[in-house]
């Protein structure tokens, strides 16, 4: 699969292509669409299931030096009202501020991070490290794999300081039950 191909895959799903779009016009800083409903939408896409099936959020990455929880508060307002209209689920996070908050949450270590990429970096899974961002001429796309797992629909794991075999395992399982397609890998 091409990035073209996984790029055109992804916004046949009508809530990737507006919240992408709309990111875009909205100008938040470093802001991407991440990880499952994109990935999802391409398995449903390869197995003729509908674009939205099985879709829990819309992840959106953003990446703001005002680490404060007001000012993250004020962007996730501000994009629930932005994208109500699409009656999904969006979980919006500054990429920035993550290290504050996640070691509490899930009892891992959790540096600092440069930019949202850094945090895409560190999903879970290969198959979800990806973003897709409208630039001025067409789409960006960052997929440090590649899109071979995501066609092959293979889940596999990526370790790393906060990778969890627990959360894999529950993640995966989720998956395999709604797309038995997928071929999920051992940690």
């Amino acid at each position: 699969m091409t990035s073209d191909e996984f790029i055109a895959a992804a916004l046949r799903n009508r809530a990737n292509k507006v919240i992408v779009d709309e990111l875009f016009h909205l100008a938040l800083p470093d802001a991407w669409l991440v990880s499952g409903c994109l990935v999802q939408t391409v398995w449903n896409v390869l197995t003729g299931r509908a674009v939205d099936y099985g879709i829990d959020d819309h992840d959106i990455f953003y990446f703001d030096r005002d680490t404060s929880w007001g000012a993250e508060d004020d962007v996730v307002r501000r994009l629930n009202v932005a994208f109500r209209r699409l009656g999904v689920r969006i979980d919006v996070h500054n990429q920035a501020r993550v290290h504050l908050w996640y070691p509490e949450k899930h009892g891992l270590p959790y540096p600092p991070l440069n930019c949202s990429c850094d945090g895409i970096d560190r999903f879970l899974t290969k198959n979800t490290r990806i973003g897709l961002r409208r630039a001025r001429e067409g789409y960006e796309v960052y997929a440090p794999d590649g899109f071979d797992d995501v066609a092959d629909m293979i889940v596999r794991p990526n370790p790393g300081p906060n990778f969890s075999a627990a959360n894999y395992a529950a993640k995966a399982a989720r998956w395999k039950k709604l797309w038995p397609e997928v071929t999920v890998l051992p940690v």
